[in-house]
């Protein structure tokens, strides 16, 4: 039981540094500007749930993807880490991508899907960790890091619902430093995930 509640935590923080629900309440609301809030709302509700979908879907079908394509535990994990690392890595460098801003009163909602669930919510980093949290494990730890995720997007579903709220209660500053940590923590995941799978490649592993 130990285990699975260290799991669990290590799972949750991952997450929560990945998907950043914080900082990415800011690209929601560039996203979303000059939408009416029925609009924000739906856009809201599917992005997040695509979102979980995709993720579920790589957590279940990540041993047969693995399989199909010869892809090694260490390798996956080093190749892995590699990619978290330099997401961190950019955070911490305050770079953000060209999807994130758009000045059209015209939404369209399609924005749920691309750029909102896909790759923000649900990038190359999101799965990439969530395969890592899979990679040779128990079914029970399966399911457990699909419902983290679960509650993850109802975390971020509540966050972007609230987000003109909290934009201007906390502040455009404390949710730079916020994203500049979770930055910090991401590149630490990564660098884990890199030792890890060299770990496991030279037997390494106790």
């Amino acid at each position: 039981m130990d285990n699975l509640v260290t799991f669990s935590i290590t799972v949750f923080t991952a997450f929560f540094a990945i998907t950043n629900p914080i900082s990415n309440m800011t690209v929601f609301l560039s996203l979303t500007h000059g939408a009416d809030v029925k609009t924000k709302h739906d856009i809201n509700k599917r992005s997040n749930l695509i979102a979980f979908i995709i993720v579920a879907v790589f957590v279940l079908l990540g041993k047969y993807i693995f399989e199909l394509f010869n892809i090694s535990i260490p390798a996956f994990k080093i190749t892995g880490g590699i990619l978290i690392f330099f997401i961190g890595f950019d955070m911490l460098q305050s770079k953000t991508s060209n999807v994130k801003t758009i000045d059209n009163v015209n939404i369209d909602e399609n924005i749920a899907v691309s750029p909102l669930a896909i790759p923000i919510l649900a990038g190359p980093g999101t799965i990439v960790t969530a395969m890592n949290f899979v990679a040779n494990v128990e079914t029970i730890h399966i399911f457990l890091v699909i419902a983290i995720f679960g509650s993850m997007s109802l975390l971020t579903y509540f966050t972007f619902r609230l987000s003109n709220w909290i934009v201007k209660i906390v502040g455009n500053n404390v949710i730079s430093v916020i994203g500049k940590i979770m930055g910090l923590i991401i590149a630490i995941i990564g660098t884990g995930m890199i030792i890890q799978g060299i770990k496991i490649s030279f037997n390494l592993i106790t």
